[in-house]
C-alpha cells in the first residue's frame, strides 16, 4: 500500500493525484493486454457503426476502448485477445442466469425448425401465461421485446384505466428509455433530462419526480388525485443502490389505494431478489408489473402484467375496429422464439434452487467485501438486493438520489473497475455493481476478494499514513 502520499485534495479516504496516476497505469495495462481490441477501436472509429459500436453506450465503460467478446459461457467471458474473465456484470442482468444457459439453448434449437415469428400464439403460450401468473401473482399478461417498451405499454394501460395523464417517478429512477420517465429533479422542479435527445414534448407536463423515501412529497402529489400510476423500482438501482426505508412501501401502497393511483413495479433489476421478484417477496401487491432482460435467458423479451381490473378497463377502451393501432405492442413481441426461451427460463432457470445458490454466493461476497472495507478503514459500505450488490462510498446507507450522487466518485469507480478487470473480473460499470449468478462458484468469489484486496492495497489511501 502506498504510504508516501502527495498533498492533493482527498475524498473517500483516497489521495486524488496519486489515484489519477494509478488509473492511468491500469488503463495502460488494459490496453497492453488487448492489442486486437485496440486495433479494432482505432480502425472503426470513423466508419461502420457510429463510434465503432452497435450501441453508443458501449463506449461508456471506463476502459480506454471496448474489449470485443469472442465467446461467453456460464459466468465466463473471453475477449478476442484471449483474456478470460469472471463475469460479475452478467449483461447488467440480461445474463443473470448465465451466458448461453443450457435450457435456453435447447429451446432455441427446438424452435428453429418450427418457426420463429408468425403473429399468432405458439404452443408454449398457455404454459408461459400460467407460469407468469403463478410466479408474479398478477392474472393478466402481455409481452414486449424490451422492458423499455413494456414500461411504455404499462403506463398507457395505467392512463387508460384511470383516465388520468400524470405519472409519478422517483429521482434517479431506471425504466429503460421510456420517455415519460426520463426527467430530473432540479431545485424541486421536474425537468426533462439533459441527455434526453430529440424530445419534442416536455415530459414534465405529464410526469412529476420526487425523492425516493420522501413520504411528505409523495402525499403532496397524491393528494391532487391526478396521478395515474407511481412507476418505481422497489429498490433504486440506477444512480446507486438505494434501499426503501422501513415502512415506506406499506405507506405508499396504502396512500395510492386511497386516491385511486395505480402502482407499477419495474423489477428488471430487482428480480435479483428471488423467483417472484422483490414485490412478491415483500408483499407489495402492484397493479402493474414489468420485467425484462433475464426473463428469456438473454433472448430479447419482456413481460408486463396487470390486475384483472386494469385489464378489463384497458380492453373495454380498445376499439375493436381499430385492430392493433393502440400504441401498445410491436410485431415481434410475443413471437414463438421468445415464448420457448421464456418457458425454459421460468421452468428451469428462475428456480428456488438457483436463487438459493445465487443468494448464498452474494452473501459470501458481501461479507468478504465488508471485511476488506473494514480492514482498510474505508468510509464505505455495501448495499444489496438479493444477488445484486454494490460498493457505496459513504459510511452509512443513502436514502435518496441526491445523497447517492453526492457519494459518487467517478475516478475511484473507474479505477476499481479497470484494476479489477485487469485481474480477471468484470463489474457493471455503473457504481461498480456486482451480480452473482447460479454459475458463480465459491472459488470465483474467493479469487475476486483476493483481487479486491490487492487493488485496495494499491490505492493511495489516507489510512496508510
Amino acid at each position: 500500500m502506498a504510504s508516501s502520499l502527495a498533498s492533493a485534495p482527498s475524498a473517500n479516504g483516497v489521495d486524488r493525484g496519486a489515484l489519477a496516476a494509478l488509473l492511468a497505469a491500469e488503463q495502460a495495462r488494459y490496453g497492453d493486454s488487448r492489442p486486437l481490441s485496440s486495433a479494432r477501436a482505432a480502425r472503426n472509429s470513423k466508419g461502420g457503426f457510429s463510434g465503432g459500436v452497435p450501441m453508443h453506450w458501449m463506449r461508456d465503460w471506463p476502459q480506454p476502448f471496448p474489449m470485443v467478446i469472442e465467446m461467453a459461457e456460464r459466468n465466463r467471458l473471453r475477449d478476442i485477445d484471449g483474456n478470460d474473465i469472471v463475469d460479475f456484470c452478467l449483461g447488467d442482468t440480461g445474463a443473470m442466469f448465465g451466458h448461453s444457459p443450457v435450457p435456453v439453448m435447447q429451446a432455441i434449437r427446438g424452435q428453429e425448425t418450427r418457426g420463429l415469428t408468425f403473429m399468432l400464439p405458439s404452443a408454449d403460450a398457455d404454459r408461459v401465461g400460467a407460469l407468469l401468473q403463478e410466479r408474479f401473482g398478477l392474472p393478466c399478461w402481455q409481452m414486449a421485446v424490451t422492458a423499455s417498451d413494456a414500461n411504455r405499454f404499462a403506463i398507457r394501460a395505467a392512463r387508460t384505466a384511470t383516465g388520468r395523464k400524470r405519472i409519478l417517478v422517483f429521482d434517479g429512477c431506471y425504466h429503460g428509455t421510456a420517455e415519460d420517465t426520463l426527467v430530473d429533479l432540479v431545485d424541486g422542479k421536474t425537468i426533462a433530462r439533459r441527455s434526453l435527445l430529440g424530445q419534442v414534448q416536455d415530459p414534465s407536463l405529464t410526469t412529476v419526480m420526487i425523492p425516493f423515501n420522501d413520504r411528505a412529497a409523495l402525499a403532496s402529489e397524491l393528494a391532487k388525485k391526478d396521478i395515474a400510476c407511481v412507476i418505481a423500482e422497489p429498490v433504486m438501482t440506477n444512480c446507486g443502490m438505494i434501499l426503501p426505508e422501513d415502512g415506506f412501501w406499506d405507506y405508499l401502497r396504502t396512500e395510492t389505494r386511497k386516491v385511486g393511483t395505480l402502482l407499477l413495479l419495474d423489477e428488471t433489476h430487482t428480480i435479483s431478489t428471488g423467483p417472484g421478484g422483490y414485490g412478491r417477496a415483500h408483499g407489495l401487491e402492484p397493479d402493474l408489473f414489468v420485467v425484462g432482460k433475464p426473463v428469456a435467458g438473454g433472448v430479447p423479451a419482456a413481460v408486463w402484467g396487470m390486475s384483472q381490473a386494469v385489464n378489463d378497463k384497458l380492453f373495454a377502451a380498445r376499439p375493436e375496429t381499430e385492430h392493433g393501432h393502440s400504441g401498445i405492442g410491436t410485431t415481434l413481441a410475443g413471437n414463438a422464439l421468445q415464448l420457448a426461451c421464456m418457458r425454459a427460463t421460468l421452468e428451469e432457470l428462475m428456480t428456488p434452487e438457483n436463487y438459493a445458490r445465487m443468494l448464498a454466493g452474494a452473501g459470501q461476497l458481501d461479507t468478504g467485501i465488508k471485511a476488506l472495507i473494514a480492514q482498510h478503514r474505508l468510509p464505505w459500505h455495501t448495499a444489496r438486493v438479493g444477488a445484486r450488490l454494490e460498493i457505496v462510498f459513504t459510511p452509512e446507507p443513502v436514502k435518496n438520489a441526491a445523497e447517492a450522487r453526492a457519494a459518487q466518485d467517478a475516478m475511484l469507480e473507474s479505477t476499481l473497475h479497470v484494476a479489477l478487470l485487469n485481474r480477471g473480473f468484470l463489474l457493471t460499470p455503473f457504481h461498480n455493481m456486482m451480480l452473482v449468478g447460479p454459475d458463480t462458484t465459491q472459488a470465483d468469489i474467493a479469487a475476486f476478494l483476493a483481487a479486491f484486496g490487492e487493488v485496495l492495497n494499491l490505492l493511495p489511501l489516507e489510512t496508510a499514513q
